[in-house]
């Protein structure tokens, strides 16, 4: 099995890599986190062509590249499936799955509107530009939807999603569970033997050129 995708940035921890952890986690542990690093299988939730739409849109939400972006998908379509959602919702929003899938189908009409077939079909320009504007927008609603409370949501999924997956704990450093081995290294800068040094502490993703 390889090591999971990198997010887009420098290599700040080079040579890292957490699943080369994996032997000191228990077994189910193990199995858990492994089974992330898999080919995502067929959706539950999404039809193929929200799952298309869903793929491009956590791909700039979090910007990482196709095959990590798809992945996330994976999780998210296996929190709705399952109705494994926050447990609440805002009074002037649907439900996590209503929601989902609506904002989907608007983004295709959008697409449409711009002179694509799909979300999924526009250029990465044309998709950046329609996410873009969503975000900078002072609508309060976008295709009938409450605009700051979708992105939320959007922001909420992705987010969740991305940093369960180890090319996130690569990005940070991040040596994994610690069970059953524990940590032995408290404190600032104090680092476990299998840790990496941030070669890049000054960095800024948010800074980063387009």
């Amino acid at each position: 099995m390889t090591g999971p995708a990198t997010a887009p940035g420098p290599d700040r921890f080079p040579g890292f890599r957490v699943v080369g952890q994996a032997g000191h986690w228990d077994e189910a542990t193990r199995a858990v986190v492994l089974a992330r690093l898999e080919p995502p299988g067929p959706t539950r939730f999404f039809s193929k062509a929200e799952q298309a739409a869903a793929v491009v849109l956590v791909g700039l939400l979090v910007d990482v590249d196709e095959e990590l972006a798809a992945s996330l998908v994976a999780e998210i379509d296996g929190r709705l499936a399952d109705d494994e959602t926050d447990g609440w919702h805002y009074d002037d929003m649907p439900t996590d799955e209503e929601a989902w899938r609506r904002s989907l189908a608007a983004l295709d009409a959008e697409a449409a509107d711009r002179g694509g077939e799909s979300f999924a079909a526009l250029s990465p320009d044309d998709a950046h530009a329609a996410v873009a504007g969503i975000a900078d927008s002072d609508a309060e609603r976008w295709h009938g939807l409450p605009r700051g409370r979708l992105w939320d949501l959007w922001m909420r999924y992705s987010c969740t999603a991305y940093y369960a997956h180890p090319a996130a704990w690569d990005e940070m450093g991040w040596g994994g569970p610690a069970y059953p081995r524990g940590y032995k290294n408290i404190g600032i800068d104090a680092r476990e033997p299998y840790e990496v040094a941030d070669h890049d502490p000054g960095f800024d993703p948010a800074r980063r050129p387009a």
